[in-house]
Parts: C-alpha cells; structure tokens; sequence
C-alpha cells in the first residue's frame, strides 16, 4: 500500500486559518442580518440590539472560528462555562444565554438549524442584588449641585438631574426625549422605553421649574449653535442631541461635587426613585408602569430596599403589631 505524503505542516496551517476566517465572516454575516432581523420585525430598539450584538460578539470569540451550526449541547454548556470563568456577574451570563438562544431561534426560522440547541440551556440564576439607593437627603444635595457660579448650562443640568429623579427614566430614555414629549402644564412627559413602547410618567413641581427655566432662558441659545431647530429636550453646547455618554459623564460630575461615595450613576437615580415611590405608600403596579417593567416582578426588588414600609404596615393592620 503506497502512503500519500502527508502536508507540510505549513499548508496545513494555513487551510485552517482559510477555514476559520471563512467561517468568521459567515457568522459575522449571520449575525448582522439578525441584528437586521431585531430591529425591523421585533422592533427592538438600537440600545437593545447593540447588546445582543456585543454579546453575540462575545460567543464569536470563543467559537475561535468553529461552525457554530455543528455545535452540541454540550459545546454550548462548555460556553457558559467559559463565560463562568470570565467572572461574569450572573445578570451578565443570564443576558448572554438569552442573547444565544434568540440568536439560534432566528437560526431555525432561517432554515439554517434544525433545532434550537440553545433553548436547553438552563437560565442562569440570577442572585437578586439589593440595588444602590440615594436617602432623600442625600438626593436634594446632589440635585442642587448644579450652580451659575461654576457651570455653563447650570439650567439644563439642573433639568437633568430633575428629570432622572422625577420620572425614573433611563438615561438613554431622558437623552431622546423631544420638546413635544414634555407637558409641563399639565404635569407629565411622554417618555419611549424598550422596544419603543411609550408611557406617561408624571413630572413633579421641582422638575416642572427647572425644566421651565431651561426651556424659557438656556435651550434656545444652545439650538441656535445647530444651524438647524433640533426637537430633542435636552442639548450639547454644540446644539446636538445630549447623548446617554455625556448624561452619564454630568451625573459623575455632580456626584463628586455632592461628596456623594459609592458607585452612583442615572440608573442610581431610577432605583432612588422607585424606592422612594414605594416606601411613601405607592402601589406596585403604579410604580411598575412609570418603570415601564414589562414584568411586576422586576419591580418587586425595590419592596426589599426599605423594611420601614413594611413594618409600617405591620403596626398599622397587624392585630398584635
């Protein structure tokens, strides 16, 4: 029997570098027609399909130019694993599996799979975390940070900053809001969540000022630095969209100024705001409306932040409380 020499070592390496980029651009391809798929037929926000994609970016990596077509439950098993060993939060790993299996759902619609290995992936726990919250107190010091003194827009950041505790808004939700979407007189502003789904959230006396303020002295001399009347509420100095970055960025500065410790950021607000709700005496399913939670039990966290409501409760009906 005559043996066939083998390769050079050399030729082989180069095939399966060929290999893997082929299959690299085939999953990249994949993978942005399903971001496609996300935004015009489930509707999803940008927000939200950037994170599939970051995550599914993610998965790439470890793939190390494997067809993900071929894969196992257990290949799939040893991704989370993996994901595990990065010391992931568990909120973290937990998107990611949801990230996977939606993308392997889009892959047996296509035709491309058979069956969606990834749905028999177990959801990962998710530890329930009690969330940074801010004492009232501690809110009204950092809401008055911004001051003519040592601020340019000082109106707009205050409108901010009253905004983010007002409403509860996420910073991306506060960065897209539009003029027409507040209703100062009235008391309310429109406010477009996940998967664009709008809701009304009440806007306070304070925040109604400040927005006012802003609106009557500061917004109009940042528009006209656009060249063109932009609609968002709130504006860069250059006349553009304030964007999530940039909120951010505002809330940080405002928070070293307060002396304010920890990690707090806009979502540290949203929670303020959902607590503070909640332990005045509102009902849960309000507050999960204004939070635009599309599950109660999303919202049933901020019921552990203050155990002085509950223990009100308890000596006001409690027949021994």
């Amino acid at each position: 029997m005559i043996r066939r020499p083998e390769q050079p070592i050399s030729a082989k390496h180069a095939k399966l570098r060929e290999l893997k980029q082929q299959t690299t651009a085939e999953f990249d391809t994949r993978l942005q027609r399903f971001a496609q798929y996300l935004q015009a037929e489930c509707h999803l926000s940008l927000h939200t399909v950037a994170a599939y994609r970051r995550d599914l970016l993610r998965f790439r990596v470890w793939l190390a130019g494997r067809r993900y077509v071929q894969l196992t439950i257990q290949d799939l098993s040893d991704y989370v694993g993996w994901l595990n060993e990065r010391n992931l939060a568990s909120a973290s790993i937990a998107r990611h599996i949801a990230s996977l299996k939606a993308f392997f759902r889009y892959l047996q619609l296509e035709g491309v799979v058979q069956e969606n290995l990834a749905d028999l992936l177990a959801s990962h726990k998710i530890w329930q975390t009690i969330p940074e919250v801010l004492s009232p107190v501690v809110v009204e010091k950092f809401l008055a940070g911004p001051h003519r003194r040592y601020d340019p827009f000082w109106q707009r950041d205050r409108a901010l900053l009253e905004l983010l505790y007002a409403t509860g808004c996420r910073a991306s939700e506060i960065s897209h809001m539009t003029v027409d979407d507040v209703h100062i007189s009235d008391g309310y502003c429109r406010c477009r969540g996940k998967g664009n789904k709008e809701r009304i959230v009440p806007v306070g006396e304070p925040a109604q000022v400040a927005v006012s303020d802003y609106l009557a002295h500061e917004r109009g001399k940042l528009a006209a630095r656009s060249g063109s009347p932009p609609a968002w509420l709130l504006l860069s100095y250059r006349g553009k969209r304030l964007r999530r970055e940039a909120i951010w960025t505002l809330v940080k500065r405002y928070v070293t100024r307060a002396g304010i410790r920890g990690d707090v950021s806009p979502h540290t607000l949203r929670h303020s705001f959902a607590t503070h709700l909640l332990a005045g005496g509102a009902d849960l399913r309000q507050v999960q409306e204004m939070l635009g939670h599309a599950n109660i039990a999303t919202t049933q966290i901020y019921t552990h932040v203050d155990a002085s409501r509950l223990q009100k409760v308890h000596r006001d009906f409690h027949p021994r409380g």
